[in-house]
C-alpha cells in the first residue's frame, strides 16, 4: 500500500511538472493579435489585425491534408526547403532565404477551392474528402517584402482585419468535433443577430502529443 502511495504522490509531481511545462510553452507561442469585443462562455466575438500567412494546399482526406499542409509550411519557416537556399550562404542578397522564421499557433485549416467533382463527401471515422487549405500565420515584425521567398506550392498571402465568430474547445478535434461545434457557434451567431461573412475555419493551437484534455481548438466564422 505504501509503495501505490508513493508512486501516486510521484504521478502528481510529474503531472504538476508536465502542466506547467506545457503552461510554460503556450505562453512562449505568439498568436495573431485580436481584441475580444464579447465573450460568452466559450464562445468569443473577435476583431483581427491584418496578419501574413502562408497557405499550401492539398486534396484528400482532411486529417491527412492537415499533417501534409504542416509539414510543407514546417519545412518553408525552419528553411528546410526555399528556393535558392543552396547558394544562399555564399549570397549576401540571398541570406535571407537561410533565415528560419518563429513558429506561431494556431494552424488554420479551412476548405480550399473545389477541385474535384462535387462538394466535400462525409466518410466514416475523421475524414473529410475534398480540398483543404493550411495556414500558418507569420510573426508579425515581417512583411511581405521581408519573408523568405517561398516554394512554388506555397503562397504568401496578406488577410486584412476582420471581426470573426469563435468557439473554443479542448479533445482531438476531430472531424465529428469540428462539425458539431460549428453548427453550435452558427446557432450561436443567430442568437446574436450576426450575419455570417465566409465560411467556416478550423484552428489548431497543439502539437499532437499534447494530451487532448489541454489542447485548445476552434472553429472560426467571419462575421460582417
Amino acid at each position: 500500500m505504501k509503495f501505490w502511495k508513493i508512486a501516486a504522490i510521484g504521478a502528481a509531481v510529474v503531472s504538476v511538472g508536465a502542466v506547467g511545462a506545457y503552461a510554460q510553452y503556450r505562453n512562449s507561442v505568439d498568436e495573431p493579435a485580436y481584441t475580444t469585443i464579447s465573450e460568452d462562455g466559450d464562445f468569443q466575438l473577435r476583431e483581427y489585425d491584418p496578419m501574413i500567412v502562408a497557405e499550401v494546399t492539398h486534396t484528400g482526406d482532411r486529417r491527412p491534408a492537415l499533417n501534409a499542409g504542416f509539414r510543407r509550411l514546417a519545412a518553408y519557416i525552419f528553411a528546410q526547403d526555399r528556393p535558392g537556399k543552396e547558394i544562399a550562404m555564399t549570397s549576401p542578397v540571398m541570406q535571407d532565404q537561410e533565415a528560419k522564421i518563429a513558429m506561431t499557433s494556431p494552424v488554420m485549416q479551412d476548405q480550399g477551392a473545389e477541385i474535384a467533382m462535387t462538394s466535400p463527401v462525409m466518410q466514416d471515422g475523421d475524414n473529410t474528402a475534398g480540398s483543404w487549405r493550411t495556414r500558418f500565420v507569420m510573426p508579425a515584425e515581417y512583411t511581405m517584402e521581408t519573408l523568405p521567398t517561398p516554394p512554388e506550392d506555397i503562397t504568401l498571402t496578406e488577410v486584412p482585419s476582420r471581426k470573426v465568430a469563435a468557439i473554443r474547445f479542448s479533445g482531438r478535434g476531430t472531424s465529428a468535433d469540428l462539425s458539431n461545434k460549428e453548427i453550435e457557434l452558427r446557432n450561436w451567431i443567430a442568437e446574436q443577430g450576426l450575419t455570417p461573412a465566409g465560411p467556416e475555419e478550423f484552428a489548431f493551437y497543439d502539437a499532437p502529443m499534447v494530451p487532448p484534455p489541454l489542447r485548445r481548438n476552434e472553429v472560426i466564422i467571419p462575421v460582417e
